[in-house]
């Protein structure tokens, strides 16, 4: 993980947790993206969810992660969409229709979902 002095021993395995159950969350037909996660998450940033995902997210649906624009990462355009069609996600010339897709979770669910004490 490129170095982040706020995500240092437990606190990246803290923050790479956090990041894999909120990616596990997001309904089928819903996406986030990488900012989005990192707000959530409250702390990092958007290279580091990538980064997160690019190491460990095999496990998760990564493919519901999509840049601020709707384009899935590079290098993984193909698979992630065919996923996102399979989702029933609206793609649009290779881009997510952000307004209709795009996971905003309420408070409470968000809760559901977060580490006990991840807030600093």
């Amino acid at each position: 993980m490129e170095h982040d002095p706020r995500l240092s021993g437990a606190r990246t395995e803290d923050f790479v947790e956090q990041v894999l159950r909120l990616v596990e969350a997001v309904p089928v037909g819903s996406v986030t993206t990488y900012g989005d996660l990192a707000a959530m998450v409250g702390r990092g940033g958007p290279r580091q969810v990538g980064t997160v995902l690019a190491r460990h997210g095999s496990g998760v649906p990564w493919w519901r992660v999509v840049r601020a624009d709707g384009r899935p990462a590079e290098g993984l355009a193909p698979r992630a969409l065919r996923h996102l069609l399979e989702d029933g996600v609206a793609v649009v010339d290779g881009r997510v229709r952000m307004a209709s897709a795009r996971w905003r979770p309420a408070p409470d669910e968000l809760a559901e979902h977060q580490l006990p004490g991840l807030d600093g």
